[in-house]
This record gives C-alpha cells, structure tokens and sequence, in this order.
C-alpha cells in the first residue's frame, strides 16, 4: 500500500503539469483542464491500490483526464455541435512530433505567468496548474483565506478565457522579457518559502522552497539554454542548502555569520557550484550575465567559504559593483554596502547605508544592516534605536527574536561597561 502511495505522490509532482498542460492545448479550457485532471488522480487513489500501478502512470492519467473532460462537456452541453463533439471522441489530428508535452508544460506556465495577470494572480495560477498545489495549500502559504484564494484562481482563469490570452509559447523577440517574467514568480515563490512575511506561520516554509526549485528545473529541463534560468536555479540551491543552519533548536533565524557550516547540504552546494561554474564558462565566451547569475555567484563565494572570515569579500564586492549596473536599486546598494563594511570598515558602509533612508525607511532589513553598523562604531543607543525599528518592521517571528536578541546583548553590554 504505501508504495502505491508513493507511486500516486510521485506521479502528481511529475505528471500534474504534464496532464494539465496536454488537456488545456485539447479543450482551450484551464477549467476543464484542472477539473480533469484532479478526477483523473482521485480515480488513481481509487483504482491504483486494487488494480496495481500502470506501466506508464502519466499516459494512464492523461487518458483518463481526456475522458473526464469529455465526459463533464457532454454533462454541461458546451458542445451542442454534433461534429465538434464527434472530434472529442475520434480524435484524428496528427501525433505530436517528440518533445510536444513539453511544449505544452511551457505553454501553460507562460499562460499562468502572462502580464495582463496581477503579480498575486500570476503566482496563485501557477502553483495551482503547474505546481499542483491544493487550493487550501496556496492560501495557507500567502496567508489568504481559502474562499479568497480559491477566487482569485477563478478569476484569474475567466481573466485568461475573456481577454483571450493566447495558449502559446511567446515570440523570438518577446521570450526574454517573458522568461523573466515567469522568474520572477518563481523567485517570489522562493522568497515566500525561504523567509515567511506572515506573523503566525512557519518562519521557513521548506514545503515553498522545495516547490519553487522543483518548477525550476522544470523551466531548466524546457529552456536548457536560458542563462537566466540556470542562474535562478543555482542561487535556489545554495540558498536552500543553508537551510538545515538557518533556525536555531528557539527557534530565531541564525545569521550567515553565525551558522554552523558543518551542516550545509553539500549535494545542492555542489549541484548550485556547478551550474555557476557553467555560466561563467558562458561569461568568459563573451555571453554577459544577468541578475540572477550574479546572485548566484555571490551564493557561491559565500558557500565556498569555510567560514565568514574566509570570505573573499573583495569577490563579492566585484560581484555586486557588476549587479549594481545592471539592477541600480536602493535593496542591491544595500546589499553591496554589506560588502563594503567588511573591506572598508563600518564608517564607510554607514555613509552608503544612510544615503539610502529615504527609498528604505519601511524595510526592515535596512535598519538592521544600520543597528549593526552603529554597533561596530560603538554607537550603542543609536543602534538600539535602530534595532528597535527593524523590530516593528518585521514580520518573520524567527528574525524578530534574532533582532531582539542582538538589540538586548547590546543594552546588558552598555549596563556592564556602566
């Protein structure tokens, strides 16, 4: 029995995009698509454990998700066109040449990704027709009521259908704007799992992370040859890596200064090492790196360090004065004044840091980078104060306790030098 189960979960992760995907470029109907296909997988819970795992369970399960959809178009009289239904049955089109169900898989999630959609609704639709995901498990994750989750889906569908959004791979000229549209839902993905925005759940969603890689690669094994997606996957997986060290046995956020590095996951590490390695074989051809193979990069210096003091800051520095012209943010400056601190010293940093109030007075991350600063210089209240900021800000209950457990080291610090 539980290898039947085994059988039924790992056939979701590999063939619910698959299954989706050949249905919508079938029927034109992501509603009929996603409804299809979760009756074909509950039938395989039925059917599976009495009569045995199919030899191949992902043409089993597109067979069976064609027959539901047909069966629920008879039902509801959408094709009252005799001809139209005949071809449904007797589907004589031609075989699709090799690699079509890819095709398709990439179809959909340029689909879910489109840009007419709401940043919110691009990310929703895609964990659900790609992903797989439950209804109940995306608005768990967003932290969104299940009614609300579940319409907005809805919507975001009857948006496809009346704007009528083509189901297509876009054009030569418009797939890197495209691609890195579908990247950033992925990152945002990533993010959401990596360092949880809500008060009252998990302050890392490893369930979030682990899906996020997974559509990846995904997008990989489709677009081989993207370097941007090969960047986005590296920087995943040498920041998942470092999640066995991130949250302490209290459960508070662990900074990269203070992990035990020891317990890295050495398989995704090297996985992430390789994949950068490759993209800078890539850069020394004359082929310029984009946003997130610089990330990466940075991941993998970080990650080739034995410990923070080993760091080849000047590396890293390198790395962001190269970001910084191609992503000319207050967030990237502040990461790069971080690199900064370490070769130039606090005072130096501090300056960069302070000239950046303005665009990231609501971020919290740029009070904490401020509060430490301050306390390397020795200005103790300013850097309470500063922390005390950074508190109000966050919403991560691990990184709260982390940023409370600094400010009040540094208070019973002042009372013993007083």
């Amino acid at each position: 029995m539980n290898d039947v189960q085994e059988a039924i979960t790992r056939a979701h992760h590999n063939e619910w995009a698959r299954v989706v995907a050949a249905l919508t470029r079938r029927f034109g109907d992501l509603d009929i698509a996603e409804e299809a296909a979760a009756e074909a997988f509950t039938t395989a819970v039925e059917r599976w454990p009495a009569d045995g795992v199919p030899p191949n369970p992902g043409a089993w399960l597109t067979t069976t998700a064609n027959r539901k959809a047909i069966d629920r178009i008879r039902r509801e009289n959408k094709r009252d066109d005799k001809h139209k239904e005949a071809q449904l049955l007797h589907d004589t089109s031609p075989p699709e040449p090799p690699g079509a169900i890819d095709d398709d898989r990439l179809r959909l999630i340029f689909t879910c990704c489109h840009p007419a959609l709401a940043m919110p609704a691009r990310l929703a639709l895609t964990l659900r027709m790609v992903g797989g995901l439950t209804v109940p498990e995306i608005a768990r994750a967003f932290l969104v009521a299940e009614s609300a989750m579940g319409q907005r889906i809805t919507r975001a569908k009857a948006k496809i259908k009346a704007a009528r959004i083509p189901y297509r791979v876009p054009s030569t000229e418009d797939l890197p704007a495209r691609v890195s549209g579908v990247l950033a839902v992925l990152f945002l993905v990533f993010n959401e799992g990596y360092l949880a925005s809500g008060p009252d759940t998990d302050p890392v969603r490893h369930d979030l992370t682990a899906e996020a890689i997974r559509l990846t690669r995904l997008i990989r094994a489709l677009l081989p040859d993207d370097g941007e997606v090969a960047g986005l996957l590296a920087l995943m997986l040498l920041t998942e890596a470092r999640h066995p060290a991130r949250i302490s046995a209290n459960g508070e956020l662990v900074a990269l200064d203070e992990q035990d590095r020891r317990t890295w996951d050495t398989d995704l590490i090297a996985e992430g090492h390789r994949l950068v390695r490759e993209r800078l074989a890539a850069a020394a051809a004359g082929v310029a790196p984009g946003r997130y193979q610089i990330l990466a990069a940075i991941n993998a210096v970080h990650t080739s360090a034995r410990d923070i003091h080993n760091t080849d800051w000047s590396q890293i520095l390198a790395l962001y004065d190269q970001l910084v012209r191609l992503d000319p943010s207050p967030i990237i400056a502040l990461n790069r004044a971080i690199a900064v601190a370490e070769l130039d010293g606090p005072e130096v940093a501090l300056a960069i840091v302070d000239r950046l109030a303005e665009a990231l007075a609501g971020y919290h991350p740029y009070h904490a980078t401020r509060a430490d600063l301050l306390r390397r210089l020795g200005r103790g209240q300013e850097s309470r104060a500063a922390y005390d900021t950074a508190i109000d800000l966050a919403g991560n209950t691990a990184e709260t306790a982390s940023l409370t457990r600094r400010r009040d080291q540094l208070r019973q610090r002042e009372m013993g030098e007083n």
